[in-house]
């Protein structure tokens, strides 16, 4: 037996790539204790726990971090309608920063001096975990099997299924494989509302049932949404990947928007916050938190109901109601000067204040004063 190199913590998935991983580095002398993710996968972890214990894993690890991911990740996603290329919507690499956190909170709590994960030296993800990794315990040191020479042997797999598959609570893709037709979806349309408070999902309705927790809504609409063919798309290098849940949350939160959300604060969410925050949510860094923290204040406002209907692949929204003020029938219409008069266009200044006086009014109707404090 070669001397000991020290313990590390491997990222198991109990797929080929991990469990090659696992016998890899328990052969170059690593004391190999294992954790298992719950990001809401379906999964066999009790069968994954075996394999990992017959492959000689010291110790194997479940951590729950559904309702982690749900708040600290896909909230804010959804909050500023994240989108990568007008098609993504990030649904793999929302699950990374939580993972990577829980697994550092392991590797400190067991003395764990390494750890380590399946991406190959090839793709994003390696780059993503590993500068996580640093930020969140700058002095970890991350081994990576596959980006070393005695790591890079292949593997084969059968042409009948996927080379490579990804599933979470928000979505599920697949490298290769066959995409379902929408088409076999139901005949009879499926009509559910979802409630929203400053941007955040906090009810779905759905077959007379009602759901508020924050995990258990995602739960009815991943199973409806794939039911009706919802989220299912086909991107560059043949990958396809359902996000049922996730595409019905962001059409619901789109449209509310157009209600309730004042057309600055959205043009500057959607053209610099959004960007930046899909660019930067895999990492640790001063920046990401400049930007998390700039998104539950647009939404403070993002507050009502949109009611949808599911059908052959479509989410087509059936209506919306909102409290917030921020439109205003009579102001909008043809037919009333609701506060504004024609003289007023030789002036801008008495046009601009309709839009500032309805935030205003939204921000008292909420107890607040809009106004930010004063540095101490």
């Amino acid at each position: 037996m070669p001397a000991s190199l020290g313990r590390v913590l491997l990222a198991y998935s109990g797929g080929l790539d991990t469990s090659c991983i696992l016998a890899w580095l328990i052969e170059q002398g690593y004391e190999v204790y294992t954790l298992m993710a719950d990001v809401g996968q379906e999964e066999d972890f009790a069968a994954a726990e075996k394999k990992a214990f017959k492959v000689g894993a010291k110790t194997v690890f479940l951590e729950d971090l559904k309702r982690e991911f749900i708040t600290e990740l896909i909230y804010p996603a959804v909050q500023a309608n994240c989108i990568y290329e007008n098609v993504y919507l990030l649904g793999t690499s929302l699950a990374h920063p939580v993972i990577v956190r829980g697994m550092i909170a392991v590797a400190d709590r067991e003395g764990c001096n390494y750890v380590s994960h399946g991406c190959t030296g090839k793709i994003n993800d390696r780059v993503r975990f590993e500068l996580a990794f640093y930020g969140l315990k700058p002095d970890i040191k991350v081994t990576v099997p596959w980006c070393l020479p005695a790591g890079q042997n292949s593997t084969t797999v059968s042409v009948s299924t996927p080379w490579s598959t990804d599933e979470n609570l928000f979505h599920i893709s697949y490298e290769a494989g066959i995409l379902e037709d929408p088409n076999d979806a139901p005949e009879t349309p499926e009509r559910i509302s979802i409630e929203f408070a400053a941007g955040l999902p906090t009810k779905v309705t759905a077959a007379d049932k009602t759901y508020t927790d924050p995990v258990e809504i995602f739960l009815p609409l991943n199973a409806l949404g794939r039911a009706h063919g919802i989220g299912r798309i086909d991107i560059v290098e043949n990958r396809f990947i359902g996000t049922p849940g996730a595409s019905i949350l962001r059409a619901a939160h789109v449209d509310l928007e157009g209600l309730t959300l004042d057309r600055n604060v959205r043009a500057l969410r959607d053209h610099f916050v959004t960007i930046e925050f899909s660019r930067m949510l895999y990492f640790f860094t001063p920046e990401r938190e400049i930007i998390v923290s700039a998104i539950p204040a647009s939404q403070r406002t993002v507050n009502g109901l949109v009611r949808l209907k599911l059908y052959k692949g479509n989410i087509v929204v059936d209506g919306r109601e909102s409290s917030e003020g921020l439109y205003d029938e009579r102001q909008s219409s043809m037919d009333e000067m609701g506060g504004f008069e024609p003289t007023n266009t030789t002036d801008f200044t008495q046009i601009e204040p309709i839009r500032i006086k309805k935030w205003a009014q939204a921000n008292i109707h909420r107890g607040q004063s809009g106004v930010a404090p004063r540095d101490v």
